[in-house]
């Protein structure tokens, strides 16, 4: 049977100040009104039922996504103790599905993309659907035509056409330095996509991959599938999960995959609309800009002699006024305040980390 599996579990620290471990980015109701995690649910509807739809999250959410899906059930709530990287929610839910049913294919899909139309997109998961349900053996992930030379994306390098444009992924490449992103992007979409770090797979098929790839990792999820349906879960589940090695499902089971002769690792490429709002400037590209490039959200501004400025204010009617600004941020909450040039918005997230490291009572 198919499923479907929302990883809502990423921090989100390169959009602070507004996203928070208290209210991380797919929580904030900043895309027109409405969040990226109801946005990935409303997505997957239509393609498959409201019980076949999993959510992963930290525990600490648990309420406040219940709230904001209200069609979740509490079944199909998978809760981390903490957050251990996508190997460990995608491995869990991987065993929980096992055991709920022995031939579970599921769809892995993120909490903070923009993906449109819905009706392209279901139309790629139920080809690679089909692709795993004719294939057991088979993992399949989704590739992103560059329109960039980007660094902050992983990349597929494809071989040969299988069929209907789907290709053999030949290698799982991690983020790479400006010249070898550049070397992808002049290859052509051909030759490299971005890695959407969306697949569909069995069930039992990646628990065999962690078992072979990652088997202090198998044992682990071994020991919480041992206490499912018992009132030892929560307990076994706090104490084993926060001891699995932390490490992403590209680097553990993809990587190797597509340099294993016993699997088939399959690259679907998706021509629609994509965009990782995973950053201030990514989320600038949501928002209309006026003559000079500038973009505004929330609160008022009022932008003099400026050009490729964004403002972003989570208080309502609160002005930011700035004279004479270029490819600068500002984002305002009644916490806390960001002022950083665009170009540097990689680096948020490092500043994160000295202000937790500075101020006890930080706002993180």
């Amino acid at each position: 049977m198919r499923y479907a599996m929302i990883m809502a579990g990423g921090s989100g620290t390169r959009l602070w100040p507004m996203s928070r471990r208290s209210q991380p980015k797919q929580l904030i109701p900043f895309i027109g009104g409405r969040t990226l995690l109801g946005m990935a649910w409303s997505r997957l509807q239509g393609l498959l039922p409201a019980d076949r739809v999993l959510i992963c999250a930290s525990d600490a959410h648990r309420e406040a996504i219940l709230q904001a899906t209200p069609d979740l059930t509490a079944a199909n709530w998978v809760g981390e103790p903490e957050g251990r990287d996508t190997l460990n929610a995608v491995g869990l839910t991987a065993l929980l599905l096992s055991l709920r049913d022995s031939e579970a294919v599921f769809a892995v899909v993120t909490a903070d993309h923009l993906i449109g139309p819905d009706e392209a997109f279901q139309g790629y998961l139920d080809h690679a659907f089909r692709l795993v349900e004719r294939e057991p053996g088979t993992l399949v992930t989704f590739g992103i035509r560059p329109t960039e030379p980007a660094t902050g994306f992983g990349y597929l390098q494809l071989g040969d056409e299988v069929e209907g444009g789907v290709r053999i992924v030949r290698r799982f490449l991690e983020k790479p330095d400006a010249a070898r992103a550049r070397e992808f992007y002049d290859a052509g979409p051909e030759r490299y996509l971005w890695n959407s770090g969306m697949f569909v797979w069995r069930a039992d098929t990646l628990l065999d991959c962690i078992a072979r790839y990652t088997p202090d990792v198998r044992q682990g999820l071994s020991r919480i599938g041992a206490a499912v349906g018992t009132a030892d879960y929560d307990r076994t589940l706090a104490e084993v999960y926060p001891t699995l090695r932390k490490i992403s499902i590209d680097y553990a089971v993809m990587e190797p995959a597509s340099q294993d002769e016993r699997l088939q690792v399959l690259g679907v490429p998706m021509q629609l609309e994509w965009l990782d709002v995973g950053s201030w400037p990514a989320y600038a590209r949501t928002l209309e800009p006026d003559e000079a490039g500038n973009r505004a959200a929330g609160g008022r501004a009022v932008l003099l002699d400026c050009r490729d400025t964004l403002v972003v204010s989570g208080v309502a009617g609160h002005i930011v006024a700035m004279v004479g600004c270029e490819g600068m941020m500002v984002v305002h909450t009644p916490e806390a305040t960001l002022i950083c040039p665009a170009d540097r918005a990689e680096e948020v997230k490092r500043l994160t980390a000295i202000l937790g490291d500075r101020y006890d009572d930080a706002p993180l």
